[in-house]
Order: structure tokens, then sequence, then C-alpha cells
């Protein structure tokens, strides 16, 4: 059995070591576990390129000590330049996943940063930014070796994303993907980070980076302006949350998908199925997983346009009615309308005082749109594929708003004052891997390791597998398989025990008692758990 770390007076928990260790060099200079986040974000945008960076989207969810839980939304919205109108007349159907034309949004995840530790300061922390940039800008400047992980990735549309602007100047070498463990600078990037570690995190939209990163995308031809740029601001968003068996739990509310994780744990929860890892239990998170994307795919659009309050369809009432609607004899054939996939990572991170962060941050698909800005080094996300050509849908292109998101941190918070963060990558597996992982922790007892090191399932489409189907790792029971084939689930097994298509996740958990702090990140992932 996988054994769970254990830290006295704080942790991190990353994807990607170097990330860990920037958040516990912060924990360790007396910083609070927001600026151990940020440090850690502008780290992993380095060290992790395929999944994240400072040309993305974050969002956060931050429980301070007296109990309160705020969530900062970073999305960036459509450019001013992006309408239906000019990608018809470029006879496109769709908005293209690579190159100039999905450069499609504002990047939102420095704002976010900004916001983040606006309340930082506010609550106490005091590091200069310089202190908390300082690991990412010498991995950019001196380079570190490339990941295990991204070597393993084939990315979609490779051809397209080979021939985005800069892109082989940067992410390759000699024609093909740098070596797994070479050692790969990002001197563009690292001096990025450097100007704003001096000028301060606005320069991104108002500042010299903001001109510079405006006058590459109008050479590049991509729909934000800037004056998309200076007009972004981060918003901060109360959290969705619903009560389960002695918990409160807290996600994101749109443009992302927080709705759907907290609808799969609750509908599970009304299911009221007593032992983990079997037919039963699969049966159950697959079937809440359709009734809650379901919901997600009429409801859930930009904050500013919703037709419906999401917390309506949260109610134990209207719970108890979708659980009520899952048949356990059999599947439903309740197809996916809008399947997703979409490269991200998890961190968490709880310091002494028990000030806990939840936080995920995205390009959308492996390296975005594959566009790297060549003044600044930043590869811009595709995020905007996500928007439909069609003005009727639920999220159509338009100027200034915010397109559908996957990103969703995830709190819970327990009647016996265990504080836990947790959350997972890999867009319409997030909210299922969520499910995955907490129910096995909080329902069925397992320890943090043990409920992330479990084998896992998806329901839906994932990278490059266009089959909707359900995508198990090969450590499952091969009975329980053949149980869930003849209640009519199409299953199709990956081959591989720890499989980066079922995500890499990761939780913390931090004890009242003893102040103990448990945890743990993905055995599928580069990553880890580090601190204090």
């Amino acid at each position: 059995m996988p054994e769970t770390p254990v830290f006295s007076h704080g942790a991190c928990a990353a994807p990607h070591h170097l990330a860990a260790q920037a958040g516990q060099g912060v924990l360790a200079q007396g910083g609070n576990a927001i600026e151990a986040m940020t440090a850690m974000a502008a780290c992993i945008a380095v060290v992790y390129p395929h999944m994240n960076g400072i040309g993305g989207d974050g969002v956060w969810l931050v429980r301070e000590r007296g109990g309160r839980v705020r969530g900062i939304e970073a999305c960036g919205p459509a450019g001013s330049l992006a309408t239906i109108a000019r990608y018809r007349e470029r006879e496109f159907e769709t908005i293209p996943a690579r190159g100039p034309d999905a450069c499609v949004t504002v990047a939102g995840a420095i704002g976010g940063w900004r916001l983040a530790l606006e309340l930082s300061r506010a609550l106490g922390g005091r590091l200069p930014l310089e202190t908390l940039l300082a690991d990412a800008i010498r991995h950019a400047r001196a380079g570190c070796p490339v990941s295990p992980s991204e070597g393993r990735y084939v990315p979609k549309e490779l051809d397209t994303l080979h021939d985005a602007p800069n892109f082989s100047a940067t992410f390759l070498k000699d024609g093909k993907p740098w070596p797994v463990g070479e050692t790969r600078p990002l001197p563009a990037l690292a001096a990025t980070l450097e100007q704003l570690a001096h000028a301060g995190l606005d320069d991104f939209y108002r500042g010299d980076i903001g001109r510079e990163v405006a006058a590459d995308l109008e050479r590049l031809g991509a729909p934000v302006t800037r004056a998309d740029l200076k007009a972004y601001q981060p918003r901060e968003r109360q959290a969705l949350s619903i009560r389960r068996r002695g918990a409160t739990l807290y996600n994101a509310p749109p443009p992302t998908q927080g709705l759907a994780a907290l609808l799969i744990l609750g509908i599970l929860e009304r299911l009221d199925i007593r032992r983990p890892e079997t037919t039963a239990h699969y049966h159950g998170l697959i079937e809440a997983t359709k009734r809650a994307f379901a919901i997600r795919d009429r409801v859930v659009t930009d904050y500013d346009r919703l037709t419906s309050d999401p917390a309506s369809y949260l109610t134990p009432e209207r719970l108890g009615r979708e659980a009520a609607q899952v048949d356990m004899a059999r599947a439903a054939t309740l197809p996916l309308k809008n399947p997703d996939a979409g490269d991200t990572v998890w961190m968490g991170a709880i310091d002494d005082d028990g000030l806990t962060v939840s936080y995920i941050q995205s390009i959308y698909w492996e390296y975005g749109s594959g566009c790297v800005l060549p003044a600044t080094g930043i590869h811009w996300q595709n995020r905007g594929t996500a928007f439909s050509l069609d003005r009727h849908a639920v999220n159509p292109l338009e100027p200034g708003r915010r397109p559908f998101h996957t990103l969703i941190p995830a709190l819970a918070c327990f009647d016996d004052s265990r504080v836990m963060a947790y959350g997972a990558m890999g867009g319409d597996g997030q909210p299922q891997f969520q499910a995955q992982i907490f129910s096995r922790y909080a329902d069925y007892g397992m320890s943090p390791a043990e409920a992330v090191d479990a084998p896992r399932l998806l329901y839906g489409r994932t990278w490059g597998a266009e089959s909707l189907t359900v995508k198990v790792e090969d450590r499952f029971d091969p009975a329980c398989l053949r149980a869930l084939a003849g209640m009519g689930h199409a299953i199709e097994e990956l081959g591989g025990a720890y499989s980066d298509s079922l995500g890499h996740a990761g939780m913390l958990v931090r004890h009242p008692r003893n102040g103990r702090i448990e945890a743990v990140h993905d055995p599928r992932s580069d990553g880890g758990a580090w601190g204090l």
C-alpha cells in the first residue's frame, strides 16, 4: 500500500517536483500558502509547459483560517476582434485548435496571481514578488530537464502544432521534441518573469510586457488586442457548495464545470453504495457523471450570461430527483453532448496557520495554441476553441465573453474540522477524478495516498480517443469489468497500470488536533508532496 507523506508545519503538492519544492521554499521563508502557490504557479509554467503556462488561465479556491472560502476566477474573455463573422469569413466551421486563429482569449492566470496576492497581503503575507518568482526565473534561465510526462505526450493535431509560429524554435530540437532529461532553457520567458518580478504583475496587462504581448499577437493576426489586455480584470467569485456526509464541499462556479463535480458527488451519496471498488460503486460513478454532464451542458456558460442559478441544481431535493433516475442495474444511454479534453495542472498548499489553497492552471490543449510570442517567450492558450460558431449555442463566440472552462479546484471542510484541498487535471475527467479520490477517502476510509493511487476510470472521450467509452486502467478486477459490460457499459481497457489519460490528481488534508498535514500528488505525474 502506498504511504502518505505527513508534514508538521505546511505542505505543497504539485505534478512536478520542482514546483512543489518552490512552494516548500516559500513556506520555509515564512510565506503563507497563497505565496507558496504563486511560486508554484510560476515554476510549473516553466517546467511543465505542455500542461500550462502564463499565457493561460487559472482558478483559485482559498480557505482562510477562520473558515471563509473565497474563489478567484482568472479566465480571460474573447478578444474584441473575435467574432463569429471573422471566422465565417475565413470559411472556418469551428475555431481552429492551433495557430494564431486559436489565440482567441486573453490570458488570465497572471491577473489571478495578482488578486490572490492582494488577499495574501490582507492576511499578513509579506514576501516580495522577486522571492516568489525566483525559482521560476532560475529554471527558465538555466534550463531544467524535460520531464517524463512531456516526453510521453503525443499532442493532438501534431502537424498544425509544430507549424504554429515560433513553436519549433522553442519546443523542438533539430525538428523533434526535446529528449526526456535533457536541459532546455527558456531565456525569453525568463526575461519576462524577471520583468514581472521587478515591475509587478500588472505589467502583463498594462505595462511593457502587455505592450510586447499585444504587438506580437497583432503581428500574428490573433483577435486579442492591447485594449483587451488593458481592460482585463480577474474576479472574486462565490464558490458553489453542497453538504455531504459530515462535510461541506466547495467548487468553482461558471464559467467552469464545478457544478458537475458537486452533482456527481451529491448524486453518488444518494445511491447509498456501501462497498468501494465494486461493480455498484463504478456503475454509480458512471451514471452520476452522465446525469451531471447533461445538466452542465445546459447550464454552464459565462458567469455574466447565466440563464439559471447553478446553485438551484445542488439542493437536496434536486439531487434526490437525479439519483432516483439512476437505474442501478442498467447503463443509461445518455451521450455526452460536448466532450472536452484538455491539459492542465492542479496543485495544493496548506500552511502552518491552516490557510488552504486549491489551484488549477491551464493552457487547454497540450501547449495551447502552439503560438509562442517571440518577444516574451509566452506560449498562448487555445481555450477559445471551447466557443461555438453557432449563435444559438450555450457558449457562442462573442467579444468579451468567457468560454466554457473545465478548471475546477476543490475544497472540503469536514465537521470534525479537517480541511482538504484536492483536484485533478484532465478536461471532462476532472469532476470524475475528483469524485473518485474524494469518495475513496471520505466515504470508504482510504488514506490520501491510497485514494489517489487506486485505479481510475473515465466516462467519455479523452486525448486522441474519440470513442465514447468507459476507459479503465488495467488494475481493475476483470470480473468487475465483465459485470459492467453486462450492464451495458462499453469498456475500453487502456493497457497500463497508471495512465496519464486518467488524470494527475492530488490531495492535502490538515488535521485540527495537531496541525498534521497529509499530502500526496499522483504517481501518474512527475511530482509529489514537499513540506515542513
